[in-house]
């Protein structure tokens, strides 16, 4: 317990052992629904779901412990949201490659976060891209998981003239999904630890209620993580034809990521009252090296979750949170059956949630300039309506420039910025 103590310093963050292990529990209970959505992401790409499932639950158990023995911050990670839609429904299903080639774009983008992660290029980047272009990215990506979520629960579905309609709402799949959105919503209003996993379990056992989920059991031993252990294609995956994907993949794990990591910190008192944050280069090659990580194990991008300031709320202050978020995982991995059974209706309102959330940041965008307000709001009906978070943010940046370029505000326009935009120009023309 003193080695314990004394490795995480629990006295010097005002906290105690069982303090963090409460904070851990809370984190993880409100991560908790990553394990069941992520696999049938996954399986929608074509990979094996309990193998998959197997790797989300590794990947985060990893990831997390990495981010509490070597930075020491109570920060859960696993799988994002946001960017396993990306990995299955624009990579593989919408420009046909395999899930073996986007699973070796995600090693391609986790290795050059590594790179920015202990380079002075992470402060390049992020002082290139304008703020309103990177609460765009939050908000479009926010959209697109809402889009995915609504249509997995047979809330919108395609229509010939439209595109778009109202789905059959008097089905009783349907009913169960919106009911699991005003559940999940509800309780967080209340404020309840765990109000995703709770709604999309609650859900799941209405199904089996009636008839329409089978029972396969709760606990058994792991699934073999083989058929998708090590088998990306990093070969394929550095083609000219995908450095847009890696771009918006980093990207959006580093905005995120940053984020998610500055606002923890300033939650748990880790930043001082100069905005100086403790440790923030070893949260970052944390976060990054897990990313890699991931991919070689086999799974979307794995990044800092925002929920981990439930945990702070209730004490963590410390790695030692994190490190139980991983024991936690690491112990779900004996839940594949109740995995397995987990219908899309059951993590549909999750999907919408969660999406609504990442909209959040809308509020702080500068409506009355347009040459920057216009660019975000591109990216963000872009990335939906394109159904692809690479096209949206491409969009994005080439608006941006022209826009400044319009209203004489070139000079405004940062060299990084500058190239980008280039680079995507030329995708666009070239694709």
């Amino acid at each position: 317990m003193r080695v314990i103590e004394s490795f995480f310093r629990l006295e010097e963050n005002n906290t105690t052992l069982w303090r963090e292990v409460g904070a851990g529990f809370t984190t993880f209970i409100t991560m908790a629904y990553i394990i069941f959505v992520n696999p049938q992401m996954m399986a929608a790409a074509g990979m094996d779901q309990g193998a998959s499932f197997v790797a989300t639950c590794v990947a985060a158990a990893l990831a997390c412990l990495v981010m509490g023995v070597y930075a020491n911050w109570p920060v859960g990670l696993a799988p994002g949201m946001g960017l396993n839609a990306f990995f299955t429904y624009t990579i593989v299903a919408e420009m046909g490659y395999s899930w073996n080639v986007a699973l070796g774009a995600v090693f391609v983008a986790g290795v050059l976060f590594v790179v920015m992660s202990v380079t002075p290029l992470r402060g390049w980047i992020l002082g290139s891209i304008p703020m309103s272009l990177r609460i765009g990215m939050g908000a479009g990506v926010g959209l697109f998981i809402g889009m995915i979520g609504l249509q997995s629960g047979g809330i919108i579905a395609d229509h010939p003239s439209t595109l778009l309609t109202l789905g059959e709402l008097t089905t009783v799949d349907t009913i169960l999904a919106a009911f699991g959105f005003l559940l999940i919503t509800g309780l967080s209003i209340k404020k309840v630890p765990g109000a995703i996993l709770i709604g999309v379990l609650t859900v799941t056992m209405l199904g089996l209620a009636s008839g329409l989920v089978t029972y396969e059991g709760i606990f058994s031993a792991p699934p073999t993580i083989a058929p998708i252990f090590m088998q990306l294609d990093i070969i394929s995956a550095v083609e000219l034809g995908m450095v847009s994907i890696i771009l918006s993949i980093l990207f959006v794990n580093l905005f995120d990521t940053a984020g998610t990591l500055l606002g923890v910190a300033t939650k748990a008192g880790i930043a001082d009252e100069r905005g100086n944050i403790r440790d923030l280069d070893l949260a970052l090659r944390a976060d990054s090296t897990s990313s890699v990580a991931g991919a070689l194990i086999g799974c979307a991008p794995v990044t800092s979750y925002v929920e981990s300031a439930a945990g702070v709320s209730a004490g963590g202050r410390t790695g030692l949170t994190a490190c139980t978020v991983g024991l936690l995982f690491l112990l779900a991995t004996f839940l594949s059956p109740l995995a397995g059974m987990m219908p899309a209706f059951a993590t549909a309102g999750a999907l919408v949630y969660v999406a609504l959330l990442m909209m959040d940041g809308m509020e702080n965008l500068p409506w009355s300039d347009p040459a920057e307000l216009l660019p975000a709001l591109v990216t963000i009906i872009m990335i939906p309506l394109s159904f692809s978070i690479a096209d949206g943010i491409a969009l994005g940046f080439v608006s941006y420039v022209t826009f400044k370029v319009v209203s004489g505000k070139h000079h405004e326009v940062t060299g990084g910025a500058w190239f980008l935009t280039a680079i995507f120009a030329t995708k666009f023309a070239f694709s």
